[in-house]
């Protein structure tokens, strides 16, 4: 609901509403300190509401990536799983991932007749 339009209205409601009040409280410390607390505090909530999102998004596209890498007749189903590698075992497939790129494009490349652009 965070990321909705009446959540925005009714966030900018409050910012006008308490901007509306700084002369009645004289624009006091005390005036600016709510403002302050409320926004800090809205923000530091707003930081973990994110990244739960992220993570439920991110482990969606996961499944579905691994439902395709194992749909896929000719797929290498050892790549299924991968978030869950070390560091260094993720390097080594991107690397072996590369050199298969390089290749393909030098085999592109070698096809194409003589005189002819890409």
């Amino acid at each position: 609901m965070a990321g909705r339009p009446a959540t925005f209205i009714i966030a900018s409601a409050t910012i006008v509403g308490w901007a509306a009040l700084g002369p009645h409280f004289g624009f006091s410390d005390t005036w600016q300190l709510v403002i302050n607390t409320a926004t800090t505090i809205v923000t530091f909530l707003m930081v973990f509401l994110i990244q739960s999102t992220q993570n439920r998004d991110t482990e969606a596209i996961q499944v579905k990536l691994d439902e395709l890498i194992r749909a896929v007749g000719h797929a290498r189903n050892e790549l299924l799983d991968l978030e869950e590698l070390e560091e260094k075992d993720l390097d080594q497939l991107k690397l072996t991932f590369t050199e298969l790129a390089k290749r393909a494009r030098g085999e592109r490349l070698k096809m194409r007749p003589p005189g002819s652009e890409a």
